[in-house]
């Protein structure tokens, strides 16, 4: 019996667990300043073939949320270390929405 609840419980921790730990699922909303509030769609990124690891840790830190700068939009830092306009789109509409 004690076999077959491990077996159960294994089971259940690797069929749940891409959606227990990822976060490619969430959408989340930063101030943006007068720019327009910016969404980042984890959705969006990960239908693109990315995975949470290509961004964090080696360009965001994965507990804390980026504070970006305007001057951080000409350095090729953060966000703009791909969104650079040449490997992928830097057209501010696209993150910013003004609701």
């Amino acid at each position: 019996m004690r076999n077959v609840l491990v077996g159960v419980v294994a089971l259940t921790a690797c069929t749940l667990g891409s959606v227990v730990f990822a976060t490619s699922d969430k959408a989340l909303l930063y101030g943006g300043a007068g720019q327009g509030r910016v969404i980042f769609d984890g959705r969006l990124h990960a239908s693109k073939g990315l995975v949470c690891k290509d961004c964090h840790s080696m360009i965001f830190d994965t507990k804390k949320k980026a504070l970006m700068t305007m001057d951080d939009h000409f350095k090729s830092v953060a966000c703009f270390t791909c969104h650079d306009g040449t490997k992928v789109f830097n057209d501010c509409e696209k993150c910013h929405r003004k609701f």
